[in-house]
């Protein structure tokens, strides 16, 4: 029995494993946020419930557990203790990650689709639906012959 190839298998594999291990390992600071008031704390949960976490893509840094969402937690305190306000750290954040961190985007040209796409597309199903009803009113009803019809 060749046992050759098996020991080559069993050694890629443990080599993958080896190789993966960092991708499966989450190095989280176990110590929770403390906050220096109440006021400190409500302006962070108040702000994080706006941002939205850059890997989740569907939960705000608030809600979201990914490691990201951790870290950037940390980096808002510490840009709300370095005297920034709310709009300077979602500036900051935008610098970094894009119009995609904000849950609320601003009305600017890059962004115009975002906000008046929706109404547009009703604008024009409401116009598509309105030329059909005026084209079908403008047809003829259709005639029934009552003398040929039997009851």
């Amino acid at each position: 029995m060749n046992t050759a190839p098996v020991r080559l298998l069993r050694a890629l594999l443990l080599a993958l494993l080896v190789a993966a291990a960092p991708a499966f390992a989450q190095a989280s600071d176990p110590t929770p946020l403390q906050f220096n008031d109440t006021t400190e704390e409500a302006r962070f949960h108040k702000l994080t419930a706006e941002l939205r976490c850059v890997m989740c893509q569907n939960q705000s840094l608030a809600d979201s557990n990914a490691q990201i969402a951790h870290d950037l937690r940390r980096e808002v305190l510490d840009l709300m203790r370095q005297g920034k306000d709310d709009a300077q750290v979602k500036q900051f954040l935008v610098d970094r990650y894009g119009e995609f961190v904000l849950y609320k985007p601003e009305v600017a040209p890059s962004t115009y689709i975002l906000w008046f796409g929706p109404l547009l597309l009703l604008l024009a199903g409401g116009v598509w639906v309105g030329r059909i009803v005026a084209k079908r009113a403008k047809q003829p009803a259709p005639t029934t012959d009552d003398d040929n019809q039997e009851w």
